[in-house]
């Protein structure tokens, strides 16, 4: 009898471990310090550390896989992936095609940057990446648009001479001035946060996802890794 219960549980968990999904995670990998690669050559960053923590408060088994920026969302959609962490703003239009987690960042300001504090930004040419919020409020402005693949493309556009400016996430616009680049103008909010995109199907994952980032905020352990990554000038929770 011992030796058919014990048979029974180990074929118990047998089953289990093979039913056990691994969720994946698209994520750029070319958005520093949201996402990039390390000197190591592996992922690294502020949602890499915060989307493991998520899983682990989740009891998910997680890995993140690097994907391209303008195919990040047609991917999800093809389920190459089960979600995305890639420091994508919520909005109205990406709402139309996927969903998003509870927002794990405060709509952050973006800002522009060029090699002069006279560039204009409402007229010339502006560069950024491709797909973002910041490329439909530049198309907006009155200036003309010049969309990259990477937002390190959209620098080196201005850096050249390409364009006159850069816009893009102010956080990451820190990264890169210096050398003559310099943040000109004022700062612009956009968005609604930054989330986790999810198929409108996982409402499962999604509501996983939304209660380990609730608790994330009330046990101050979010606003820790904002601090972190950010500085104490990061908007907290």
């Amino acid at each position: 009898m011992k030796k058919l219960l014990l048979a029974t549980a180990l074929t118990a968990l047998s089953l289990g471990a093979a039913a056990a999904e691994t969720i994946r995670i698209g994520t750029e990998g070319a958005y520093e310090p949201f996402n990039f690669i390390n000197d190591a050559g592996e992922l690294a960053g502020f949602e890499i550390i915060l989307g493991t923590e998520l899983c682990k408060r989740a009891g998910l088994d997680c890995v993140f896989v690097k994907n391209d920026w303008d195919s990040i969302i047609p991917n999800l959609q093809s389920s190459n992936y089960d979600a995305i962490m890639a420091g994508m703003s919520i909005t109205p239009e990406r709402l139309e095609l996927i969903n998003f987690s509870e927002n794990y960042t405060q709509p952050t300001p973006s800002a522009y940057a060029a090699m002069s504090p006279d560039t204009p930004l409402t007229e010339g040419v502006v560069s950024a990446q491709v797909g973002t919020i910041q490329a439909a409020y530049v198309a907006a402005s009155g200036a003309q648009l010049l969309e990259f693949a990477t937002p390190d493309e959209s620098v080196a556009a201005v850096r050249n001479g390409q364009a006159q400016a850069v816009m893009a996430d102010k956080d990451y616009v820190l990264s890169v001035v210096g050398d003559g680049l310099e943040i000109v103008g004022e700062d612009v909010l956009l968005g609604g946060g930054i989330g986790i995109g999810l198929r409108k199907s996982d409402t499962e994952l999604k509501a996983k996802f939304d209660k380990a980032i609730q608790e994330m905020k009330a046990d101050g352990s979010l606003n820790t890794l904002i601090t972190e990554w950010f500085g104490e000038e990061g908007i907290h929770f």
